[in-house]
């Protein structure tokens, strides 16, 4: 194989041809949008989720910025009607009873250091209702380490929040893709520098 074809990428997934996992996207339309935030820095990393994420939720949009509005991300839809998934300690958490007022559902997309700094620059995200999740299992994402024990990978993060706003959809067929990452970069990573969850 020549170093061109080496470096040939999917024009789909964005990785190299030779570990492509467009076979493993499996699309879903969800009654509502998905809108995913991605910190500039995590869109050069080569393993994030977040492009997954948007192949896979065929409704959703990816951004990728420091600074938005409230209109950059919502247009003009009421504040009630939008969510976003993250643990805040303090806010408006939403119940079982509004899960049916929501139609826009915005992730962050990064490590928990550059979803704070996102904060931090956009003040108005501590004012939305917000998802916060109690995963039951740890994250499938082991290529990479999360300082949360209960930490999960955006795409899993997006799974949860959106299964939980719509029970009428089975959203798991999605993880497949995540699998199929991590199955093929631990193939390509030494034994003795893979990262595993214990």
């Amino acid at each position: 194989m020549t170093s061109a074809a080496k470096r040939a990428q999917c024009t789909k997934c964005k990785r190299p041809v030779k570990v492509c996992i467009c076979d493993s996207l499996v699309e879903i339309e969800a009654p509502l949008e998905l809108i995913i935030w991605q910190d500039p820095t995590e869109a050069k990393h080569k393993l994030s989720t977040a492009p997954l994420l948007n192949l896979s939720i065929s409704n959703s949009r990816l951004l990728v910025g420091d600074q938005f509005s409230f209109a950059d991300i919502f247009a003009d839809s009421p504040v009630q009607q939008c969510a976003l998934l993250y643990p805040l300690e303090s806010g408006s958490a939403l119940i079982s009873e509004q899960r049916s007022d929501i139609n826009k559902l915005l992730v962050l997309d990064g490590t928990w250091k550059k979803v704070r700094r996102l904060f931090h620059l956009n003040e108005w995200l501590k004012d939305l209702p917000y998802i916060q999740l109690n995963p039951e299992s740890l994250s499938r994402y082991a290529i990479r380490k999360s300082p949360r024990a209960d930490g999960l990978s955006t795409i899993e993060a997006a799974v949860a929040g959106l299964s939980w706003l719509d029970d009428t959809t089975d959203y798991q067929p999605v993880l497949t893709v995540l699998e199929r990452m991590v199955e093929l970069q631990q193939q390509l990573t030494p034994d003795d520098v893979k990262r595993t969850r214990h």
